[in-house]
């Protein structure tokens, strides 16, 4: 299993903020691994469609290759929110690797990776990241531009 690396002090993160809902809670009092999942999906989904999707008249999807996950502290219901941070810590010419942390101040949660690979619905195969999206993402990396 891969090493997680904690971006420089000088990244840009993007943060969201997730309610804890009483549905995220198992019988054991804290958040389900699987929901962990959801929350991640929630943090990656603002993070990436913020942007406008249609660019030059055509979709620009994504799908999920890899998830990984290291749970380091139950989180159990509370009133505030967690903070998934995330920022990127591969790119190339068809993937990018998404780093999360959920946290709050005091506490480390969880952390995780995603690689994601572009995607050409109607041409059902991967397709090459364009320079808006390219951009976009090392806006979140401290890799060379």
């Amino acid at each position: 299993m891969t090493e997680l690396r904690h971006p420089p002090e000088q990244l840009t993160r993007f943060v969201f903020e997730r309610k804890v809902r009483f549905a995220d809670i198992d019988s054991f009092g804290h958040v389900n691994n699987v929901r962990f999942l959801d929350y991640l999906e929630d943090a990656r989904v603002s993070m990436l469609w913020e942007r406008p999707r249609e660019l030059a008249g055509r979709r620009q999807d994504l799908v999920v290759a890899r998830h990984e996950i290291d749970y380091r502290r139950p989180l159990t219901f509370r009133a505030d929110p967690v903070r998934v941070e995330m920022w990127v810590t591969e790119i190339s010419s068809v993937r990018f690797t998404l780093a999360y942390e959920i946290r709050d101040d005091e506490t480390l949660y969880a952390e995780a990776r995603t690689v994601l690979v572009a995607y050409d619905a109607a041409e059902a195969r991967p397709r090459r990241l364009d320079e808006d999206e390219l951009a976009y993402l090392k806006r979140f990396t401290a890799l060379a531009p």
